[in-house]
C-alpha cells in the first residue's frame, strides 16, 4: 500500500491552470523527485501535498487519511507531514538548543542521535542569528524530524547553500532515509540532487505531467528534448550526421524525429568510420579532456582521456553500441 497517494489533483486560480490534474502513488520508503524549469508547478505540488494550499480538484492521501487544504482547517497542514522550504525560517536570537526543545516529539532520548545525525550537535548553545545559511537548514530539519513525521516535503533545500553545505544536507538527507525511516518528497531544478538520490522522478513542464519513471530511464530514455536537458547536456543529430551514426542500425529512422544523444554516447572513430568533422577547440578538464568538434550539421563536445588531436585536425564521431534516443523534432536546437 502507498503512503502517499495523489489522485486528480489539480489547481487552478483566477481562470489560469497552475497544476493539470494528475495521479501518482509513493511507497513508504521510496526517494521521490521533483523536476522541472521554474514555474512547472514543482512547489505548487508539495505544498498542495503538506495542505498549505486548497486543490481545485482531487485528493491527497498520506497513510490512508484524506489532507485537507486551509479552507477545511483552521491550521494548514497534516499530521504526519514535514515541509522544509528553501528558508529556514527559524526564530531569531534564540540558542539552537531552545528553538529544538520547543519542538521536540520523540523520546528525548533520541535526541542526541538526531542531533548528529544533522550534523548539528556542536551547535545547540549557538543563537540562530549566527549560524550559516547551511547550518539554519539542517537545524530547520532537526526540528521538523523531532516530530517524528512519516512525510518530509523538501521544497529546494539546496537552491541557496554553498558546495561544502550542500554536500552536508546532502549526506543528512540520505541518512534520514535509510536510518529514520521517513519518506521524503524533493524538489530541485538540479541534477545533480535528483539523479543520485531519487528512487523515481515525476518531470512537470507548465503544469502538466511530462513523464514518470526511475533516473536511468529519465536520463537515458527521456521523452523530449525538455526532460533531456533537465539532466544534463544533450545534442539532437539530424540529416547526414545522423546518417552516418546510425549507418549500421537496422531500418531507416522514424519520420519527424531526431535522435538525442548524450556528450559520453560520443567518442573518436577510426577514419572513414561515423561522422566525419574538425577540431575546434581542445580543454583540459581535469579528470579529463573535452574535445569540440565541428560535424556537418551540429558542433557537439566528447570526453577523451588524452589531447591527441590539436585544432584544425580531421576527426571521426562514433556512436556507443546501444546509445541515442529518438524524440520528436519540433525544431529544437542542441543544447
Amino acid at each position: 500500500m502507498d503512503l502517499l497517494t495523489v489522485s486528480g489533483l489539480g489547481l487552478a486560480e483566477r481562470g489560469r491552470t497552475v497544476l493539470e490534474p494528475l495521479s501518482f502513488g509513493q511507497r513508504a520508503g521510496q526517494r521521490l523527485a521533483l523536476a522541472g524549469e521554474s514555474g512547472a508547478g514543482k512547489s505548487t505540488l508539495l505544498q498542495l501535498i503538506a495542505g498549505l494550499v486548497q486543490p481545485s480538484s482531487g485528493t491527497v492521501h498520506v497513510a490512508g487519511r484524506r489532507v485537507r487544504g486551509p479552507a477545511e482547517v483552521l491550521v494548514a497542514g497534516h499530521p504526519g507531514v514535514a515541509y522544509l522550504s528553501q528558508r529556514s525560517e527559524l526564530p531569531q536570537h534564540l540558542r539552537v538548543e531552545q528553538v529544538l526543545r520547543y519542538a521536540q516529539a520523540r523520546p528525548a532520548a533520541d535526541a542526541p542521535a538526531l542531533f548528529a545525525l544533522c550534523r548539528i550537535d556542536h551547535l545547540l548553545a549557538n543563537r540562530t542569528d549566527q549560524l550559516s545559511g547551511g547550518e539554519q537548514q539542517r537545524v530547520a530539519l532537526a526540528r521538523l524530524l523531532l516530530g517524528a513525521p512519516q512525510l518530509l516535503l523538501l521544497d529546494e533545500p539546496f537552491s541557496s547553500l554553498d558546495r561544502t553545505h550542500k554536500r552536508q544536507l546532502r549526506a543528512v538527507l540520505e541518512d534520514v532515509g535509510a536510518r529514520l525511516g521517513i519518506t521524503c518528497v524533493l524538489v530541485s531544478h538540479d541534477a545533480a540532487d535528483t539523479l543520485p538520490w531519487a528512487d523515481e522522478i515525476l518531470v512537470l513542464r507548465r503544469g502538466q505531467l511530462v513523464q514518470q519513471g526511475p533516473p536511468a530511464q529519465l536520463y537515458r530514455q527521456p521523452a523530449d528534448a525538455y526532460t533531456a536537458a533537465l539532466f544534463g547536456d544533450y545534442y539532437l543529430v539530424r540529416g547526414a550526421d545522423r546518417q552516418a551514426l546510425t549507418a549500421a542500425a537496422p531500418g531507416p529512422p522514424a519520420p519527424g524525429t531526431a535522435l538525442l544523444v548524450r556528450p559520453e554516447d560520443l567518442r573518436l572513430g577510426a577514419p572513414g568510420t561515423g561522422a566525419a568533422g574538425t577540431v575546434r577547440a581542445v580543454r583540459f578538464m581535469g579528470s579529463h579532456y573535452e574535445l569540440e568538434i565541428q560535424l556537418a550539421n551540429a558542433t557537439v563536445r566528447l570526453p577523451a582521456a588524452t589531447a591527441a588531436l590539436a585544432p584544425g585536425d580531421a576527426a571521426h564521431v562514433a556512436l556507443a553500441p546501444g546509445s541515442g534516443w529518438e524524440v520528436a523534432d519540433d525544431g529544437e536546437v542542441e543544447a
